[in-house]
């Protein structure tokens, strides 16, 4: 009975698996995969060929489990099967962790059917792209990004000419050179997106490009563009998103825009477009990302820009817009922008007071206006901007107090206020309320008074305090041994008046950054200090204390990676510490180490800068700074006991831009091999033993602006050779050497540095930054100033500084002779010239009127005749004038800075007309020195010295 009723329900279901031929009616173990067979084993061994770590993502799917794999390769993770014909049609292997050469006989290339390829975020370990792809003549989505690609891009991609997507972006290693970016993409007409980004294309942007009516995005940043874009691509009809950033040499302009166009992002940052924007550029309607920084648009903003209501960021930082500056009040329409939520108007010459309509923009938490020059106070009415979570405003002029309404910033996560004027006390309990607070600098302003660090105890995020460089007194007293301070890795607490160190850094294990220069720390430097942030101290520096040595003194000191050492300035004794491997700017000055530095320091192939000057060190220099030579490029051991000969090294290459070895006992010849630094600047051997002749061959050195040599025993005439030499020198000092014959006149027509006179406002220094490549906020590095000494004004002169527009010669104590040649008056920028103790004979060229920078002249001590030629009145700079001791007759020129000089400047030349000079200038009662003169025979005016 059972059975005939079971049979009816039966027949019906049998039947219909029948014609559906649905085997899986029966059961799971029945089965058919709808992967080829072909196709699921060149998966599996596509997969196989490359390594890959254990945690990363690697589907159940593609995994044998209990001895079994899936045989429906259709289901597994990333693979696209047809539904008619169970072809793979697309595979998505991207953040696979793939690792391994990608071969040309892969069974990849098996896929016949293949539609879209997405191997992105691999490492395919610098392989080249097979040419053999272009065989996968189906595929319309390729994605290669960001997989370690190497080589040529082959040209068969260009075979693929149904291709939709091409991303090959953020493969550094690869190149687009043969075919080039126009052979590649001028058969594949079908593209939208094309994505080229941090490629190495070297080339310009083809026109053709400008005739894909389908193209939607185009991603060329940062890939060597040179040449003018085609500005039609502007108007492409479909075209959304054109990033086209980091392109140094790609010019352009931007022209009428369409009203029409559905541009949404345009980034052209750190490119050499330029000119004026049009105002048409406020129809871009949908634009929401707009990036012009770091270009050269000129002119007016147009206040256009205000009818882009969809703007979420927008960057107009780093442009020479109107070079009368732009004012706040003009950039009123910016308050329309009610969707924005990044602001960056850095350094675009802003003037004014923080402005009111900036408070409409409540969406905003990217707020860069920075090194500009913005006055005022920072309204209270900021804080009704809640989202701000970064705020830039250093590097302007802004003044007043910081508003106590600042704990209205919840959500603030960096606050820079650093490099400008204002004043009164650091609300740090303001500032203790705000939880997200990761940056915090403040350095470089008036703020003055107390500050306990303990009141920034609640600020569990903070990361980078620097607080140096204004009028405060820190201390740390109240923070217990056993609190918790934030964990930083920037710390800077410069010139804060500390008289010791807190201790709450013995608990600081993240430090990369700490500087407590310039304030009252003393004694010695306590074990726990070179113990702190072993490793990942980048940045130490104690310069300009009062430290007296290391309480456990290292012999060499262990920060694993530290970078930067500076304990300038302070009373450090005992043996020179050797830095660890890493260091690359090594800068211990003006202290009293002493004895001979070990021959360890040979180990720091990585050194660039090295400061030893002004120590009692002794002994020779190691022999082994040769070992530098592809990295040393500041060497300064001037003031110490050095001797013997200097170091013949830099044979195999030299970086070196200064060098200082004076004020030594150094012996022997000028090294040879300084002929290869070819970057050098600033040369300095002055103050030792040196004998040897004019080092002539330093004059092709193209970067050369300083040389000094003085006070050694160098010989001989100087030797012109050739249509080159020194012509970028500014300074060059031999005086006190054993020089001879006549002065370099062929030099002199090759100076051409020393022919403009530098009418800048704008006084700089010649130094070198200690910048290192990465930057943390606004943290203050500082740099090397460079120094000498010359003789100025009669007086030896230290400059601790040398301003980058002085100029001078100082050949005095030597033995030239002949004539002043008249080409020196072609020198116009000199400010000093000093030829005095030499046997320079003739007259003294008129030519020198030409000299209108001119601060000093010294003549004193030759042979010079004749009388002093009247034009030099126009000097009208010449402070110090020393012509004594020659044989020149004849009236003193009046007038001008010549009725300011002393009378001694004019001694030993009995047959010069001082009476003269001395009545019409009206200064005789004001030298008391110089005695009445006696009556002259027949009428004659000529009168000499006669000192008391």
């Amino acid at each position: 009975m059972k059975s005939s009723l079971f049979l009816p329900l039966f027949l019906p279901l049998l039947f219909l698996c029948y014609f559906a031929d649905l085997t899986c009616c029966f059961s799971n173990s029945s089965l058919q995969p709808r992967c080829v067979e072909y196709e699921r084993s060149a998966l599996i061994e596509f997969k196989e060929s490359f390594a890959m770590e254990e945690d990363c993502d690697d589907p159940e799917s593609w995994k044998v489990i209990e001895g079994e794999r899936s045989d429906d390769c259709c289901s597994w993770n990333g693979v696209e099967c047809d539904e008619e014909t169970n072809h793979v049609i697309g595979l998505d292997l991207s953040s696979r962790c793939f690792y391994g050469a990608f071969k040309s006989n892969t069974t990849l290339f098996r896929l016949a059917h293949l539609r879209k390829l997405n191997l992105a975020f691999n490492d395919f370990n610098l392989s080249r792209i097979p040419s053999e792809l272009g065989l996968l003549s189906k595929l319309t989505h390729l994605n290669l990004s960001s997989s370690k690609f190497f080589g040529q891009i082959p040209s068969s991609i260009s075979n693929l000419s149904d291709l939709v997507s091409l991303d090959l972006s953020n493969n550094q290693q690869l190149k687009l050179h043969k075919p080039s970016l126009e052979g590649l993409i001028q058969s594949l007409s079908n593209l939208k997106q094309v994505d080229f980004s941090y490629l190495n294309i070297y080339s310009t942007v083809p026109h053709i490009l400008a005739n894909m009516s389908s193209l939607e995005f185009l991603g060329l940043y940062s890939c060597g563009l040179i040449g003018e874009f085609p500005s039609a691509i502007f108007h492409l009809p479909n075209l959304r998103i054109l990033e086209l950033g980091s392109n140094p040499e790609l010019t352009g302009y931007l022209s009428n825009f369409h009203p029409n166009s559905h541009l949404e992002k345009l980034l052209l940052a750190q490119t050499n477009f330029g000119g004026e924007l049009s105002s048409s550029i406020g129809q871009l309607t949908h634009l929401k990302n707009l990036q012009l920084s770091y270009c050269n648009f000129t002119g007016k903003i147009p206040p256009s820009l205000g009818n882009l209501t969809q703007l979420v960021s927008l960057d107009l930082s780093d442009n020479p817009f109107n070079p009368d500056g732009l004012t706040t009040s003009s950039l009123s329409w910016m308050g329309k922008l009610s969707k924005l939520t990044g602001l960056f108007l850095h350094n675009i010459q802003l003037q004014g007071e923080i402005p009111q309509w900036l408070m409409n923009l409540t969406q905003v938490s990217l707020l860069i206006m920075n090194a500009n020059q913005l006055t005022g106070p920072i309204p209270p009415t900021l804080t009704n901007m809640t989202r701000l979570s970064t705020v830039l405003l250093s590097f302007n002029r802004l003044s007043g107090h910081v508003p106590f309404q600042i704990n209205a910033f919840a959500s603030l996560f960096q606050f820079d206020l650093s490099r400008n004027e204002l004043e009164g006390p650091i609300p740090a309990a303001n500032l203790s309320n705000l939880p997200n607070l990761n940056y915090l600098q403040l350095d470089y302003n008036n703020f003055a008074g107390p500050v306990d660090l303990s009141k920034f105890l609640n600020l569990k995020k903070l990361f980078s305090l620097t607080m140096s460089f204004n009028k405060l007194s820190v201390s740390s007293g109240t923070i217990s041994s056993n609190a918790k301070f934030p964990n930083m890795n920037l710390l800077g607490l410069a010139s804060c008046k500390l008289s010791e160190f807190p201790q709450f850094l013995r608990n600081q294990d993240q430090l990369v950054f700490l500087d407590l220069s310039n304030n009252n720390l003393s004694g010695q430097i306590p074990s726990w200090i070179t113990n702190l942030g072993l490793q990942s101290f980048d940045y130490l520096n104690l310069s300009h204390n009062h430290l007296t040595g290391f309480e456990q003194n290292p012999v060499i000191l262990q920060w694993v990676q530290i970078r930067t050492i500076d304990l300038r300035f302070n009373l450090l004794q005992g043996s020179l510490p050797i830095p660890p491997l890493s260091t690359i700017y090594y800068l211990v000055s003006h202290n009293k180490f002493s004895g001979e530095v070990s021959s360890l320091i040979c180990s720091l192939t990585s050194l660039t800068t090295l400061d030893l000057s002004f120590n009692n060190l002794s002994g020779k220099l190691p022999q082994c700074l040769g070992n530098f030579s592809d990295s040393l490029s500041l060497l300064d051991v001037k003031g110490n006991n050095f001797h013997r000969s200097i170091p013949s090294t830099w044979t195999n290459g030299c970086n070196l831009g200064m060098i200082s070895l004076s004020h030594n006992n150094f012996q022997g010849e000028i090294p040879r091999s300084l002929a290869n630094c070819t970057f050098l600047e600033f040369v300095d051997f002055g103050d030792n033993q040196i004998v040897d002749t004019f080092p002539f061959w330093l004059g092709a050195i193209p970067e050369l602006s300083i040389l000094i040599l003085r006070s050694n025993r160098f010989y001989g005439v100087i030797d012109e050779f050739g249509d080159v030499g020194f012509s970028n020198l500014r300074v060059i000092d031999l005086s006190h050497n054993n020089f001879s014959g006549n002065l370099p006149s062929k030099y002199f027509a090759l100076w051409n540095a020393m022919k403009v006179e530098n009418a800048s406002s704008d006084l700089a220094y010649l130094k070198k930054s200690l910048q290192p490549s990465w930057f943390w906020g606004s943290a203050y590095y500082g740099s090397f100033d460079y120094s000498m000494t010359l003789y100025n004004k009669g007086l030896e002169m230290n400059y601790l500084k040398i301003p980058d527009i002085f100029n001078a010669i100082d050949f005095s104590h030597n033995n030239f002779q002949g004539k002043i040649p008249d080409i020196i008056g072609n020198l116009t920028g000199l400010q000093l010239l000093n030829l005095s103790g030499n046997i320079l004979t003739a007259q003294i060229p008129s030519s020198l009127a030409n000299l209108r920078a001119l601060e000093s002249l010294d003549l004193s001590q030759n042979e010079l005749s004749g009388g002093i030629p009247m034009q030099l009145v126009e000097l009208t700079y010449l402070s110090s004038f020393d012509a004594s001791f020659n044989h020149l007759s004849g009236p003193i020129p009046q007038g001008n800075q010549f009725c300011t000089f002393q009378i001694k400047s004019f001694e030993g030349n009995p047959e010069l007309w001082v009476q003269t000079w001395i009545k019409q200038c009206g200064n005789f009662e004001s030298n008391p020195s110089f005695s009445s003169p006696m009556p002259l025979p027949d009428g004659d005016e000529k009168s000499g010295f006669e000192m008391n």
